[in-house]
């Protein structure tokens, strides 16, 4: 239904509130840094600054019409308002939308890809059985097949389609990943440089007629490239041609768990160091570490008081900052007690909540060892650069011959064919980059065994 100029209007309006909103925000968050706006935020603020401009213009034109309208509108009796009234509550919007789990749209797409061996027309043949719940897997496939053209004015519908399903998959991805659970994160586009401050000014007290002091701020750039993460799955051409709500959850999950894991260790592993070219380092590679002083919950609360200490040392506002660690870790400060037998910490536990005000992040790829202990992480996530696209790449294929190897090394000679072995592969790709902006916006406590062999004295037991 077309629009009426009055819901324009609100629409627009509620843009340039959004609008507004976000500048607000940006020049706050510059006041709590104490610091002007950097490019990112100048560049944002322009934008925004723009957007609100042209929403003006055209409010204005809106409103012109409206006022237009009303001068020519042609009065009517309270019969034919009632008729109006009454044709139109006889006569609701009703939108039909598929009730399948979100992202079977594009695992669908997958299955169909892989039980084709990569034919799309094979493929959109194999879409068509699930034309009643997701026709858009099939729109996407056979639109493939044809060339685009000038004249076709649904030219770009099958890349919404397709962005519609990547999204969907995404979407039931983010969930999953530390990345996709931190809000606040520093968005940015990829290939691009982005200045980042190293070392702070120096300012003193000045007598009458003495010399101010002089610092020299160390800048650097960082650049994020693009960078991808990738897999293959391969499954026997017997488990894809009998597809079926099962396979179709072995396939999601299989698509989802995995890129979860490679990203979520990656994104905090202190081990992993930058390949250029290839993969980011860790958000905690070569970020201060400081190792565990004790079991106990008074033990917990001076490391704590040590990460924040480290945070206030480098002019940083502990405001917005979430930690990162492993479920077991997340319980075992949960279930805590003091010798009243209350929890020293009760607003976290394996599946996350709150430690000392600032939300508590789980998961499972957090490294952990039962004899070096784990990691807390203190991390910032306005000071994380973050680019991704936001989409998933797919592709199909029965005749290549892989290394059927986690790490598989370049040159190698042992290959497995797929076609000789009645199986298909599945490739996947997301890009997907990060990098801290500040050295010091992470900081970790290590070798963490809080809560370990500790009896109902809690904070006091154990040389508390």
């Amino acid at each position: 239904m077309k629009p009426t100029l009055q819901e324009q209007i609100a629409a627009f309006e509620a843009r340039r509130a959004s609008s507004v909103a976000r500048m607000n925000e940006i020049v706050e968050l510059a006041g709590e840094e104490g610091a002007t706006l950097d490019t990112a935020q100048q560049e944002e603020f322009d934008t925004l600054q723009q957007d609100i401009e042209s929403i003006d213009g055209h409010l204005r034109r809106l409103k012109l019409v409206e006022s237009q309208q009303v001068r020519t509108a042609t009065p009517v009796n309270g019969d034919t308002v009632a008729r109006a009234v009454a044709a139109r509550a006889s006569s609701p919007i009703i939108t039909v939308r598929s009730n399948v789990k979100k992202g079977t749209g594009f695992t669908r797409y997958a299955i169909a890809l892989m039980r084709s061996r990569g034919n799309l027309l094979q493929a959109a043949e194999i879409a068509h059985g699930w034309q009643d719940t997701t026709p858009e897997v099939e729109t996407v496939l056979r639109a493939a097949v044809a060339a685009g053209t000038t004249t076709d004015p649904a030219w770009a519908a099958p890349l919404v389609e397709y962005q519609t399903m990547a999204g969907e998959f995404i979407e039931l991805l983010r969930p999953q990943t530390i990345v996709g659970r931190i809000t606040g994160l520093r968005r940015v586009p990829f290939n691009i440089k982005m200045p980042a401050q190293q070392s702070g000014s120096t300012v003193g007290w000045v007598g009458e007629g003495k010399p101010k002091p002089v610092s020299a701020l160390a800048f650097e750039t960082v650049t994020l490239g693009f960078a991808k993460v990738a897999g293959i799955v391969v499954m026997t051409e017997e488990l894809i041609r009998f597809s079926n709500p099962s396979v179709e959850d072995i396939v999601s999950r299989d698509l989802t768990e995995t890129v979860a894991e490679l990203i979520d260790r990656d994104f905090v592993d202190p081990n992993k160091a930058e390949v250029a070219g290839t993969s980011p380092a860790s958000i905690t590679n070569g970020a201060v570490s400081i190792p565990a002083s004790g079991v106990t919950a008074d033990a917990l609360r001076a490391d704590i008081r040590a990460l924040f200490s480290a945070f206030i040392a480098a002019n940083l506002s502990i405001a917005g900052a979430v930690w990162i660690t492993d479920p077991v870790t997340a319980l075992s400060i949960g279930m805590m007690q003091n010798p009243l037998g209350q929890a020293e910490f009760p607003g976290v536990d394996q599946n996350g909540g709150t430690l000392l005000g600032l939300p508590v992040i789980p998961s499972a790829h957090v490294p952990s060892d039962p004899t070096t202990g784990a990691m807390l992480i203190l991390c910032l996530p306005r000071e994380i650069l973050l680019a991704d696209d936001g989409g998933v790449t797919l592709d199909a294929s029965r005749e290549a011959s892989l290394q059927m190897n986690s790490a598989p090394t370049e040159g190698a000679a042992q290959l497995v064919s797929l076609w000789q072995n009645n199986m298909a592969a599945l490739r996947a790709e997301r890009a997907i980059n990060w990098a801290r902006r500040r050295p010091e916006s992470v900081v970790y406590i290590s070798g963490a065994h809080y809560g370990a062999a500790e009896g109902p004295s809690g904070g006091n037991g154990g040389g508390g």
